[in-house]
Parts: C-alpha cells; structure tokens; sequence
C-alpha cells in the first residue's frame, strides 16, 4: 500500500513538472512578444501603486518581483503563469485527501482539470485571473482547516489568503459569499465559535490600503468591471439571453472535463447525503460561486466574460470525484488515460501552431523594435534634455516601451497619446 502510495505521489510530481515545462517553453519560442495582459501588469507594475485603473494590485506585484529577478526574458513571466497554476494544483491535492478515499483518487482530481483549457490552453497569458488561482485555492483549502481544526492559524490564514485573492480580481467576492453562507450554517450547527472571526483581521488590515485608495481614486477600477459587462445598455431581452449565453459556455467548457470523467465510471449514478458536511462543503465552493454568477447575468442582465471564470473550476475534479467514487473503477483506466494524453498533448500543439501560423496577434507585436526606435527617437530629439525616465500611453504600447526600454521607464497612463518624458515630467509626444 505504501509502495502504491510512493508511485502516485512520483507520478503526480512528475505531472507538474511536465505541465510547468512544456507550458514555460512552448509560448518562450513561439510568440515573439509577451500577451496584452501580461504587458499590461509589467507596465503596472513598473509605477506601482495599491491598484490600477482596470484591476486591483496583486498581478502587478507578482510580476514586479520576478521583473526584479529575471528582468526583460519573457520566459520568467511565463514560468510565473505555471507556477501559479501547479501551486494551485498541489494545493488541491493536499485538499482532497481530506475527501477521496485514496491518493489515485486524488490524483483523478488534478488530472480531470486538464479537460478544462483554462488550465492549459489559456494560462501563457499571466493575467488577473490566473494570478487569483493560487488564493482561491489556498482560501478554501485554509477554510475547510479552520471549520476542521479551529485553529487560530488557519483561520489567520484563510483571512490573509482571501485578502490576497480580493487585491487580485474582485470577482473573488463570489468565492467568499459562498464561504459565508457555509459559515452560516456552520455556525446554525454550533459546529464552530468565535474563533473564526480572527480571519478578519488580516483581511481588512490587508485590504484596507486599496479600499483608501479605491475611494481616492473614484471607484475606477468598479467603474471598469461595469463598463466591461455592458451595465446601463440593458434591454429586457438581455436579462435572458445573457445568462442562456453564460450557461451555454460553461456547458461547452466543461465537454471535455465529462468526457474524461465518463471513462472512469462504471455507472453514473449517486446518492446525494445532504447530512455528509464534506458534500456540502464541496457544493458550496463549486456550485454556488457559478449560480451566484448566472443570477448576476440574470437580474442585471450583464454579459459574463469567458475568462472571469477561470479560478470557479479549480476543485470541481474533487467534487465529481468525490460524489462518484462508488462507481470508479481504478482497473479500467485505459480510456482514461487516453482521453486525459489527447487533451494534455492536443493543448500545446494548439497552442504552438496558432502562435506560429497566425501573424496578426497581439503575441506577434514587435515590441523590442519599437523600443529601439523609440531611443533612438529620444536620443535625436532637442526639446527635452535628461534621462528618459517615464512613458506616457495606454497599457499596450507605452507598456511595451516601459518594458523593452534600457532603464525601465515608469509607465504614465495616457488613454490617446504616446509620450516620453523626462524625470522632470517634460515630455516630446512620440505617437
């Protein structure tokens, strides 16, 4: 049994390894710029502040960390991606053990997630969404510690991780309503106390500079989010269709996830024990984040993007597993595998020939030219004198020269014009 348990466990550690790999190199040699997102969070992250006019801070924080490593190799930022991606999946692992009757189990877990592309597919992009993977997966896994233990060290945790996931995307905020409603009726069980009231220290002590600054700064980062789901164009048939439209997405996300999922069972039937806790717990942190999202879409009749959903999948391997794990049948893992090596390999390839045959993506950008003639540009000109110390622009261009400049100039936004300027702030417009 433990020799079984030690080949598991290898196998799944090689499976991180392979997956931090292959989705570190592939996008390294095959797109000749970093994505949008990314750039973005570089020119952040080069003037950085407790939130920016789209996001709140922590992307920009990560990736001012590894700019301070690795500097302009484009590789270190994918690597950041992977890491934040197979942190969450070793995070998950330890969680399901407390669920899943054996580690083949667990691992069944983690490898079903390979059927979902936010987790492959999409995650070369460092972006908001996956810099809130780690947090979301470390706040439910110091949750569920805290309603087991009742420590003050989980609960200190679970607050300081959920905090973290508020500074990344706040869309977390439907991860921590579902939270609350297990609270509630944990605490209808009297199955914890005050204890757990702890957590909201850290988090508001952690939160508390962006909420100061998210008032100094008029809401623009609320404003954003609003703008992007298309609040205040509403008609009546928008508050149907929109939601249709979510659900239909989440259907086809999740076509391969089932498909894997359909060759491990012998039956696909369950009993659902509304008294098991773990069951309830479980539902709680997959199924009711998404409802909460469908009823958003559907009283206020606001589009979902794709994207925003990428952390709402992270344990859903460990629910199905768990709810069927009767019907698993650990001889019969051929077609499994099969379908998991399709999707695992399929991905990249995808991936690799996308960025390689398609020239008009913003990956193909010609960043590092573009900032070669902008020094030289800079160089030439007679108006301003100095250092070129700050960019001026929107995100993606002036975030680009920010990033490939000597030197590193702070990025300024601008939303019309490229300027550069000097430490004094007197600027030449360059586009």
């Amino acid at each position: 049994m433990a020799k079984n348990k030690n080949n598991i466990l290898k196998l799944f550690y090689i499976f991180l390894v392979i997956h931090l790999i292959i989705w570190t190199v592939i996008p390294t040699f095959t797109n000749n710029n970093l994505p949008l997102d990314t750039i973005e969070a570089l020119a952040w992250g080069s003037n950085l502040d407790w939130g920016f006019n789209k996001h709140p801070p922590m992307s920009a924080f990560l990736v001012e960390i590894l700019y301070q490593l690795f500097g302009t190799k484009d590789w270190a930022y994918y690597l950041l991606s992977q890491i934040c991606v197979v942190l969450s999946f070793f995070i998950i692992w330890n969680f399901s053990k407390e669920f899943l009757k054996n580690q083949s189990y667990s691992f069944l877990s983690i490898l079903l997630l390979e059927g979902i592309f936010f987790y492959n597919y999409t995650t070369p992009e460092f972006n908001v969404y996956v810099c809130e993977l780690p947090f979301w997966a470390l706040t439910v896994f110091y949750c569920w510690k805290g309603f087991k233990t009742n420590k003050y060290t989980d609960w200190l945790l679970f607050g300081i991780f959920a905090a973290c996931g508020i500074l990344s995307h706040y869309l977390f905020v439907y991860l921590l309503l579902s939270l609350d409603a297990v609270f509630l009726y944990m605490i209808y069980r009297k199955k914890i106390n005050f204890k757990c009231f702890i957590s909201l220290i850290p988090f508001i002590l952690i939160i508390s500079p962006h909420l100061i600054w998210l008032v100094e700064n008029e809401y623009i980062t609320v404003t954003y989010g609003l703008h992007r789901t298309g609040t205040g164009e509403q008609n009546f048939l928008d508050h149907i269709i929109h939601p249709l439209i979510f659900l239909g997405k989440q259907i086809g996300i999740l076509i391969p996830f089932f498909l894997m999922l359909l060759f491990l069972l012998s039956k696909f039937k369950t009993k659902f024990n509304f008294n098991d806790n773990k069951l309830l717990f479980l539902l709680a942190i997959n199924i009711i984040p998404l409802t909460l999202v469908f009823l958003t879409s559907m009283f206020m009749g606001v589009k979902i993007r794709t994207m925003w959903m990428t952390p709402f999948y992270l344990f859903f391997g460990v629910l199905v597993i768990y709810i069927f794990q009767s019907q698993i049948n650990l001889n019969k893992l051929k077609g499994f595998v099969i379908m998991f090596l399709i999707f695992f390999i399929f991905s990249p390839f995808a991936y690799a020939f996308i960025s390689i045959t398609q020239k008009d993506k913003r990956t193909d950008y010609p960043g590092k030219e573009e900032a070669k003639k902008a020094i030289v540009f800079w160089n030439n000109n007679v108006n301003v004198s100095g250092e070129l110390s700050y960019v001026k622009g929107n995100e993606w261009i002036a975030g680009n020269l920010s990033y490939h400049l000597p030197g590193r100039p702070k990025w300024i936004y601008d939303s019309n014009e490229i300027f550069m300027c000097n430490k004094n702030l007197e600027c030449i417009k360059y586009k």
